[in-house]
């Protein structure tokens, strides 16, 4: 394996880097988070216009760059540094592989070049908190993550003029602000009826959509009510969907493995700063031995996540799927940078102002929509086989 960046990797870092250093400080984030879409719209049409970061995994027929997934890491990672608010992982990440995956020629030539562009936006409408089970990232993949057939989840019923769906899904990624809903329904009215995957206009006729006060603000959800709403089926009734969402799940694992390393990276350097700056007892507390040692485990856990990250990238393109296990190595470590840089930036730290705290959620944010960290690990395990045949010696 070579981990060192190509030229083209670097520049596609660079750049980011700099186009948010411009439009993305502490101060910009926050009140993007509180404009109705979560985001700024003008830096999402910037991403996607100067950068063509919206196509960046996405073929070049349809507008995109056609990159892997070797050069999404860095700009997932300066995604991460940022904490920038986007739809960046809603859009780019979980739903237009999907669509690529899973569309028609016909549905892929007419919405994924919009894609491209940056003028649609798109979200994977996943009922209830199952988004980590429909990814494959806590378990195998059965039908129960899209809801208990009429009990629960969201159904899918033919008519004569197309399908029709009825249900719910609770924290959908930008969901309120989304042209386009991916929806996986039970085609039937019991519980192990088969799962579609379905397009649905975000404006249409039928839909309710309602912004959330999530843990972390910089990751906008929503709550999703199809009342008896018209849509489209994703592919046709052959196409088995279970394939694509546990092949976009490990790549979704690895982007946000590389955001969680990048953020962690960030707060760690923001700590350092501070504690090089603050005195106390007539000297910077950063001299003090104790809190070396501190932040050293925090670079240790940081470069281990960075290494585990990008390994994991490496391995996507070769077709080992190993993203869950990065994510909850990244995950870990986040929640330790942010952590310490909460205790080592003292009183000022513990104010909810600080930004450490956007750091912190952003952490514990994921673990909740994506983990936790321990399911990651045991579902990687167990489908590595490590304790098949595994007995306790007496």
């Amino acid at each position: 394996m070579d981990a060192r960046f190509t030229d083209e990797q670097d520049e596609i870092r660079r750049a980011l880097r700099e186009l948010l250093h411009k439009r993305c400080g502490t101060q910009d984030v926050r009140a993007a988070v509180d404009r109705a879409p979560g985001h700024d719209p003008g830096l999402w049409t910037a991403l996607a216009e100067q950068l063509g970061l919206p196509g960046l995994a996405l073929p070049e027929e349809y507008g995109g760059v056609g990159c892997t997934l070797r050069e999404v890491a860095p700009a997932a990672e300066e995604l991460g540094r940022a904490l920038a608010p986007n739809p960046f992982l809603a859009t780019a990440v979980l739903a237009a592989p999907l669509l690529l995956a899973l569309g028609t020629g016909a549905q892929r030539a007419e919405l994924l070049p919009r894609i491209t562009g940056g003028g649609l936006t798109a979200a994977l409408a996943v009922p209830g908190t199952r988004l980590a089970a429909a990814l494959a990232l806590t378990g195998p993949l059965d039908g129960d993550w899209a809801g208990g057939g009429r009990a629960g989840g969201v159904q899918a019923r033919r008519t004569d003029g197309g399908w029709r769906l009825y249900g719910e899904a609770d924290q959908v990624l930008d969901g309120h602000s989304a042209g386009l809903l991916l929806v996986p329904a039970h085609a039937g009215g019991y519980a192990r009826s088969r799962v579609l995957l379905f397009l649905v206009a975000g404006d249409a006729p039928g839909v309710v959509r309602t912004r959330r006060t999530a843990l972390d603000p910089t990751r906008a959800q929503a709550r999703v009510q199809l009342r008896d709403v018209a849509a489209e089926m994703l592919g046709d009734e052959d196409t088995d969907v279970h394939p694509a969402l546990a092949a976009v799940g490990d790549a979704a694992a690895v982007v946000l493995a590389c955001e969680a390393v990048g953020a962690a990276d960030r707060i760690l350097e923001r700590t350092v700063e501070y504690v090089k700056q603050r005195e106390q007892f007539g000297r910077p507390v950063g001299s003090f031995q104790a809190v070396k040692h501190r932040l050293a485990d925090v670079y240790v856990a940081v470069r281990a996540a960075g290494s585990a990250a990008s390994y994991a990238a490496w391995a996507a393109v070769r077709g080992e799927r190993v993203g869950g296990l990065a994510l909850a190595q990244a995950l870990e470590a986040l929640r330790m940078a942010a952590g310490e840089g909460i205790q080592l930036h003292g009183g000022i730290g513990f104010t909810w102002e600080h930004e450490a705290h956007m750091y912190f959620k952003r952490a514990a944010g994921d673990e909740l929509l994506f983990g936790p960290v321990h399911r990651l690990r045991d579902h990687a395990a167990g489908r590595a086989g490590l304790f098949e045949g595994a007995g306790v010696a007496m």
